[in-house]
């Protein structure tokens, strides 16, 4: 989806040493789960028929975007920074129990992001269209299970610095509706710091929508 992005003067950029460090880690991603509170979301969205594999989608995309380290990629060996980051999301053919990766523009509001992104979706037949691109997010949702913790393929290349997001089913605690949610970011961009406030952010949308 070839966003716009801007080359980093890593020898001027306050994190060049860290990126270095992490860029060199054997496992250089790590992943954090936590719960959100969807109760004010789910209400919303219902009312709305809204998807809610793609609203959330929508409400991370958003968020994560709005934070600069979430935006930071490897390109040809260098350091870069997007303006903009697109969604890429896993999306179950029901009749072969087989999902395919959609890709979906980031749009400025929900109603515009599900309905592009239910078109594509359904219109889309391979299960694969091609390599991601780096200026996406990854999303693969598992509303199977309320699961504690998560874990992914690595495909081996340490550049590969694009985020991946997941939650699992969500369940009722004290009177509460809980979404169990996991982040994958490559540590030479994003740090607990950064993660935390996606939460932050994320949580708040949620309550606010």
């Amino acid at each position: 989806m070839s966003n716009v992005y801007k080359v980093i003067d890593e020898k001027n950029w306050k994190r060049a040493v860290h990126c270095m460090v992490f860029r060199n880690s054997v496992e250089p991603a790590f992943c954090v789960t936590f719960e959100l509170d969807i109760t004010n979301f789910l209400k919303k969205i219902k009312e709305q028929k809204y998807s809610f594999t793609m609203s959330m989608i929508y409400a991370v995309s958003k968020c994560a975007n709005e934070i600069e380290e979430f935006r930071y990629r490897f390109v040809d060996g260098k350091v870069v920074l997007f303006d903009k980051i697109d969604t890429a999301f896993t999306y179950l053919n029901k009749e072969t129990e087989l999902f395919k990766v959609v890709n979906v523009p980031m749009t400025d509001t929900m109603e515009e992001y599900i309905y592009l992104a239910s078109k594509i979706a359904s219109e889309q037949r391979e299960y694969f269209t091609g390599p991601l691109g780096n200026d996406v997010f990854q999303f693969s949702p598992m509303p199977w299970v309320s699961y504690t913790h998560i874990s992914h393929t690595n495909s081996g290349k340490k550049d590969n610095a694009t985020p991946l997001f997941d939650w699992g089913k969500y369940f009722e605690r004290d009177k509460k509706i809980i979404l169990p949610f996991s982040v994958q970011a490559h540590h030479s961009f994003v740090d607990g710091l950064h993660i935390g406030r996606l939460a932050d952010s994320l949580q708040k949308f949620l309550n606010e929508y």
